[in-house]
């Protein structure tokens, strides 16, 4: 399949959603003739060079996994100068843009190649020489992430300059409920026949087959003008898109994470492992309807058919078939790693333990989950008594939360649910670890 379209995509980043989520569905739409990527690591640039810009994905499906070849593509190292000039000529032409790196954090910093500093520059001389307008997708795992990089990078502007790029440029949130990851073990990669990203390479993406991307809605400041049609189609416009953030974040996410620590309590090594296993999906399925999914309904119903009852119930299904899909080969260890960033104050288990005292439930199985995340944290945790298990428990989540300072009231709710959550878990232990789903 050739590049036949007329315009450009541009994408900051080459890891699993940037080359299996954006390229891919780019590549495929055939609305493209270009395909831009930037990257940091100089040895990503040199292989995908090497192989003429053509690189693989594994594509897991429910019965399969299928293979796709993707390119050419240009890409280019921002750390060389030379390569920056010919990323800040291609954003001048470029119809779509997306940031898909390891999170906001990333935008920016102090380098001349930072993200915000080439974007900034790549949108000045596009107002500057007219190019084509541009949206830019945030695929970053944060509920306000186009927010930060729209401020990150006309900050760098000065103020008139500002208000000539801004009718040229639109940022966009998205939901991103489509999971991947990076196999870098050879022997695992032989096994599972998948095929690496180059001929030359030591590592393969790995990508579910979904494709239902939610995004904010398309709005250019300044006067009326044609509406913009977008290349990458299949993503879905949302004119609020918070509540399906919320859905993704306290609930996809939420239980994601939950599985992944809950599962290492039980031994098990991969999602699909835990189909096997006798209450924990049904326990899994409790915590995301009752009480993560129950909130979502209370909090949004009449916005979308998904906070429904009957509507939350089939996002469910669906996500918990497709989180233990065996072709798909997610491990807990992946799921689960950074246990400290996922029991932050905003994060996807405290912040669905808020949610949910928010709309008058109580999160028995996700306060469970946060028990077994802090035992990810702190091992020796779980062999000492559950008093003492309370107390450092509460330092612990204390030091993670010092920089969001949460109010006095909810902090101690939070935290009253974290202790039973401990106390659970440990007899749920003491217990001998029956089945989850009737213990709890």
């Amino acid at each position: 399949m050739a590049l036949t379209g007329s315009k450009t995509y541009f994408g900051f980043g080459f890891g699993a959603i940037q080359a299996g989520l954006f390229l891919h569905e780019a590549f495929r739409s055939g609305a493209f003739g270009r395909l831009v990527v930037a990257d940091v690591l100089p040895q990503v640039v040199a292989s995908i060079r090497q192989s003429r810009g053509r690189f693989a994905v594994n594509i897991a499906h429910a019965d399969r996994i299928e293979q796709a070849e993707i390119g050419p593509v240009e890409i280019f190292d921002l750390n060389f100068p030379d390569d920056r000039r010919q990323l800040i000529d291609a954003l001048v032409t470029a119809d779509e843009i997306a940031t898909a790196v390891p999170g906001v954090s990333y935008y920016a910093n102090e380098s001349p190649a930072s993200l915000h500093r080439v974007l900034a520059q790549g949108l000045q001389q596009k107002a500057a020489r007219h190019g084509p307008r541009a949206v830019v997708y945030a695929a970053e795992n944060h509920n306000h992430a186009a927010e930060i990089l729209e401020e990150s990078v006309l900050n760098l502007l000065p103020q008139d300059e500002q208000q000539s790029v801004r009718p040229h440029v639109c940022f966009l949130n998205t939901v991103i409920g489509k999971m991947s990851g990076i196999v870098t073990d050879p022997a695992e990669i032989q096994a599972r026949r998948l095929r690496p990203v180059t001929s030359a390479g030591d590592r393969a993406f790995l990508v579910e087959s979904f494709n239902r991307i939610l995004i904010s809605q398309v709005r250019f400041d300044g006067p009326p003008s044609p509406a913009f049609e977008r290349g990458l189609s299949v993503f879905e416009e949302k004119a609020d898109l918070l509540p399906f953030e919320e859905a993704k974040l306290y609930g996809h996410n939420a239980t994601h994470a939950l599985a992944a620590y809950v599962g290492a309590q039980l031994g098990v090594r991969m999602m699909a492992d835990l189909t096997a296993i006798p209450g924990a999906m049904s326990f899994l399925r409790a915590a995301f309807i009752e009480e993560s999914g129950a909130a979502l309904v209370g909090r949004y119903r009449g916005v979308d058919p998904l906070f429904t009852t009957s509507g939350f119930a089939r996002y469910v299904d669906d996500l918990l078939q497709r989180m233990t899909n065996h072709w798909l080969g997610d491990s807990l260890e992946r799921i689960g790693r950074h246990p400290e960033r996922k029991l932050g104050w905003h994060d996807r288990l405290i912040g669905t333990l808020r949610l949910v005292l928010s709309q008058g439930l109580e999160p028995r199985r996700y306060a469970l989950g946060v028990a077994a995340a802090l035992a990810a944290v702190e091992p020796s945790l779980a062999a000492s008594p559950v008093a003492e298990q309370m107390s450092r428990a509460r330092t612990i989540l204390e030091r993670i939360w010092s920089d969001t300072a949460p109010a006095g009231a909810e902090r101690d709710a939070v935290l009253q649910q974290v202790d039973r959550g401990l106390q659970r878990l440990a007899a749920w232990q003491a217990a001998g670890g029956p089945p989850l789903d009737t213990f709890i």
